[in-house]
């Protein structure tokens, strides 16, 4: 069973001096459900555009981006909030934590679109990523990396049937790298999620079975540059 279907998917931006320039143009694309997916792709090349259009966050000039059998295109714009909600988790890489909150207080407010709260899951959760000590810490109070695993943990919370990842190991060290890679993978499994993750990580990449690359699933011909891609 497919949990992600694109067909005939194309996005282009107006450029600074007014060029189009075409981002994404992807005939077709298809994830089953518990598949786990790496996509690489050059910097700039539209890997942060495409999973936002999957996610809903970016509309698409045409074609059709279908999850879990929804057509989040046909959607009105609260409705594909509700639906990301309760079907997609998303590991940003820029995080979007709210920074007045505890680690507790983010991944709580994540689940209030869902499924409904559920404390005991969220501490597991945050225990898992090595945070059982920063559950009551504010954004501010933590690094990078710690930030980050708190960002991987409000993903998973809603037990979504996609995930979407971010460079989800771009700011942890090695070591964190894996631990995080590794939570993310185990509890996609046990709740039969598909992961559709990017990396510019080699040693992140080659641990996936099925590889795709942007270039190749791509029929644009430019792309602008993504912000904080670094990719």
């Amino acid at each position: 069973m497919s949990i992600l279907e694109i067909r005939n998917l194309t996005k282009s931006f107006t450029s600074p001096d007014g060029e189009r320039i075409n981002v994404i143009d992807i005939p077709e694309l298809s994830i089953e459900a518990g598949d786990h997916v790496a996509l690489r792709g050059s910097s700039g090349s539209g890997k942060t555009t495409l999973l936002n259009l999957i996610a809903g966050i970016l509309r698409s000039d045409t074609g059709t981006v279908e999850v879990a059998g929804k057509n989040l295109s046909n959607m009105t714009e609260a409705n594909r909030d509700l639906f990301r909600a309760r079907n997609l988790g998303y590991i940003f890489q820029t995080f979007n934590l709210l920074q007045a909150f505890t680690s507790i207080e983010n991944v709580l407010l994540g689940m209030m679109f869902g499924a409904g709260k559920d404390e005991a899951h969220a501490r597991a959760l945050l225990e898992r990523v090595g945070l059982g000590d920063r559950m009551d810490y504010r954004p501010f109070q933590m690094s990078v990396g710690q930030q980050q695993r708190v960002a991987v943990a409000r993903a998973l919370a809603n037990r979504p049937k996609l995930v979407l990842a971010d460079e989800p190991t771009g700011n942890l060290d090695a070591a964190h790298a894996q631990d995080s890679l590794k939570l993310i993978r185990e509890v996609c499994e046990e709740n039969g999620a598909a992961l559709l993750l990017v990396s510019h990580d080699r040693d992140i990449i080659e641990q996936f079975d099925l590889v795709m690359d942007l270039s190749e699933l791509n029929q644009a011909v430019s792309g602008l540059p993504e912000k904080g891609d670094g990719k």
